[in-house]
């Protein structure tokens, strides 16, 4: 009997019979065996676990660099651009070469996101302390990011969604006992010392019934443990009268077939095994012999299995309820994956892992239906269709359980790698997996552009936990999930993943909005510059200006690492396309709305070279700021949720720091006065209201068009 929990997560030990492979790392728990070694290292399949890590690893995934990336390679080539335009422009004029250079390089670097990575870790790096609270502990930061975007959660059954402990369900009791009886005569067959899995959850019922009084008049003289070949324990015990008692537990059929009451109906017996079986259950038959009795008296059965968590179903339903599909993959036999998918309310498509390998066995049981309704009625004519049905569905339900732990031959069905992933998509978890098959799994769902959670707590966990976008440690996990992981879990119980959801969409969020206001910004100044140098022969800004604007603009950003955010009711993820556009739109408005004050001071007005440029200093600095309340959420910005008062105050102070070295100048500037600097701030907070029109007015397209909201 051996203990196989480390590779496959099985509840309970196993029995294997002469012929069967026993895994290295697993642990014999009964009996003696002379084996030969077939494996070593890598060879064995504790090694290919190891090795699945290391491939999982070598081929991680990010979103998020994938994200900075894009928006990086973006608005670097759109700066070159401008900027070879410019020079070129330049020489062209006979303009200063070493000027041209300097100012490229200064514009270069204002209009290059150096900070986006900075500003978006520190983002995430909040949401990890705001997690750490709840007892969820952060080991790569992009996790975060993923998890937002999660829409598939792949669990892992015993330990993360049930408790790993047997324990007892209704018994089947004969009329002549009571479950007092059961238990007590259970008891009487079992030793506590031994802390055996299968008998803990029998003295925890002796306990609450309160028996153990009862127990205590016997004397035990001689105990023999259960071993493979007999099957079942049994204790020789002896009464406060002297009589001899004998009392045994342990496999049903054993049971039942020791046991000859004058009224009791073996038939009646082993469909209650049946039934127990079909739902999952591990089953005891418990019987016991008097002094002076030949036979055993059959006392009843004993239904055990792993129960779900309190919090599981519960969890289950919020995450259908958050867009994320769980998906059950178990160790475990099919009949036991499908009773706890019914009880936590996952799915009745549970499906055996061999059929993604193909072996699937649905043309097996397919052909023995067929064969064994053509036998029976050949056989026996007279019968009625019930009675045919009857005997059919007990010869293909052996069928099934033979074909369970029959090799078959490799290869028997072929399928295309779309339909495995369909296959997959549509299954509501999957049963008697190793940890091979758990990546297998995780992989092929992010082929087909899922972002997968994977959550466990065993070695058999671990390939799977370092494949998957976001890997959940839960709590008590082995140290092999725990390193594998990007979240360990420090409460019981996968509630804790909610508030991770929550916590990792409202940090999605902020990275968004930081991240449309920061191309937008870019696209604003290095379009503004270009055409104003291009066309109209115009310096708007100093380098110096830009060097200054460009600390007091993404400084004081930062602080949207603490901004109050909407929660999606469903996965978030980056969607470049929509993005650029809206940074786009916003942009554009900048633009436009610094020509116009171009037209107004030095056209219009006709106001020195000098002054217009710390003039434009000012505006750039309000507006900027402004930006950022434009893109924070995709609504009006009047309506909630407010912006937190450190992004608000962080953003006013800068923005009051820009006017006032626009005011008195510094030497940095020609200054401007106060009566100028409220006519910027008037003009910025006009075209503030007008882009978030043009913000609300590409929504309402997305939204006409798409039939979603744009979420920025």
């Amino acid at each position: 009997q051996l203990d196989q929990s480390a590779l496959t997560g099985e509840s309970l030990p196993v029995n294997k019979q002469p012929g069967e492979h026993a895994w290295a790392n697993t642990i014999v728990k009964q009996g003696e065996m002379v084996a030969m070694v077939t494996g070593t290292g890598i060879h064995t399949r504790f090694g290919q676990t190891v090795g699945l890590v290391a491939k999982a690893e070598m081929e991680g995934r990010s979103h998020f660099k994938q994200m900075v990336i894009h928006v990086g390679n973006f608005l670097i080539a759109l700066t070159l651009v401008v900027i070879a335009i410019i020079v070129m422009l330049g020489i062209h004029r006979n303009e200063s070469i070493s000027e041209l250079l300097i100012f490229s390089l200064v514009l270069t670097i204002s209009a290059i996101p150096v900070a986006m990575p900075a500003v978006l870790t520190v983002t995430m790096a909040i949401g990890a302390m705001s997690l750490a609270k709840k007892q969820a502990i952060v080991s790569r930061l992009d996790a975060i990011e993923e998890l937002a975007g999660m829409d598939i959660l792949c669990s892992d059954k015993t330990g993360t969604l049930t408790q790993n402990r047997m324990t007892t369900a209704q018994p089947h009791v004969l009329p002549e006992f009571t479950p007092q009886d059961l238990y007590a005569y259970a008891a009487l067959a079992s030793q506590k010392i031994n802390h055996d899995p299968i008998e803990e959850p029998i003295f925890k019922e002796v306990e609450r019934l309160g028996l153990n009084e009862r127990i205590s008049q016997y004397a035990l003289k001689k105990f023999t443990p259960f071993d493979p070949v007999n099957k079942r324990t049994e204790a020789i015990l002896e009464t406060a009268d002297g009589r001899e008692l004998v009392a045994t537990k342990g496999a049903p059929q054993i049971v039942i077939e020791l046991c000859h009451n004058h009224d009791f109906d073996k038939e009646t017996a082993y469909q209650h095994v049946e039934a127990f079986a079909d739902k999952g259950f591990r089953t005891l038959g418990v019987a016991f012999r008097e002094e002076g009795d030949k036979d055993y008296t059959f006392v009843g059965l004993i239904p055990l299995f792993d129960p779900p968590r309190e919090d599981s179903r519960d969890t289950i339903d919020e995450l259908k309820k958050q867009g994320v599909e769980t998906k059950m993959i178990t160790g475990d036999n099919l009949a036991v994956a499908k009773h706890i998918a019914r009880l936590l309310d996952i799915g009745d498509n549970i499906e055996n892992v061999r059929k993604l390998m193909g072996e699937s066995t649905e043309e097996y049981v397919i052909l023995a239906r067929v064969l064994s309704r053509a036998m029976v009625k050949t056989l026996k004519e007279d019968l009625p269709d019930e009675k045919v049905s009857e005997i059919v569905s007990q010869i293909v339900k052996q069928v099934e359980k033979e074909l369970a732990t029959t090799a078959l031959p490799p290869g028997t069905i072929k399928q295309h790698e779309s339909e495995i992933i369909a296959q997959i998509e549509k299954a509501n978890g999957f049963a008697q997996v190793y940890p091979e098959d758990k990546y297998f799994i995780v992989d092929k769902l992010q082929k087909a552009n899922h972002i997968i959670g994977m959550t466990g707590d065993g070695v058999n966990d671990a390939p799977a936990l370092k494949k998957a976008d976001a890997g959940i440690a839960v709590s008590g996990a082995t140290d092999a999930a725990r390193a594998a992981a990007d979240i360990v879990l420090m409460a019981p119980g996968l509630n804790v993943i909610l508030d991770a959801i929550k916590e990792a969409r409202i940090t999605f969020e902020r990275m968004q909005s930081y991240t449309i206001y920061r191309i937008a910004e870019t696209i604003r100044i290095i379009f503004f510059m270009g055409l104003a140098i291009g066309v109209f022969q115009f310096y708007p800004v100093t380098a110096i200006m830009i060097i200054v604007l460009a600390l007091l603009n993404d400084i004081p950003i930062l602080a949207i690492a603490y901004d109050n955010t909407r929660i999606r009711q469903g996965p978030v993820r980056w969607d470049m396309h929509q993005v650029l556009v809206m940074s786009g739109w916003l942009g554009t408005a900048g633009v436009l709305s610094s020509f116009l004050l171009f037209y107004i001071v030095m056209v219009y007005m006709n106001m020195p070279l000098e002054f217009v440029q710390a003039a434009f200093f000012a505006k750039l600095v309000v507006a900027g700021h402004g930006t950022i309340f434009n893109t924070r959420i995709d609504d009006w910005f009047f309506k909630r949720p407010y912006p937190s008062w450190i992004l608000l105050s962080a953003s006013l102070i800068s923005a009051a720091l820009g006017t006032i070295l626009a005011v008195y100048g510094f030497d940095l500037m020609t200054p401007i006065g106060w009566k100028w600097a409220a006519a910027v701030w008037i003009y910025a907070l006009c075209w503030f209201v007008f882009n978030d029109i043009v913000k609300v007015a590409v929504l309402r397209y997305y939204r006409k068009k798409k039939g979603v909201a744009l979420m920025i």
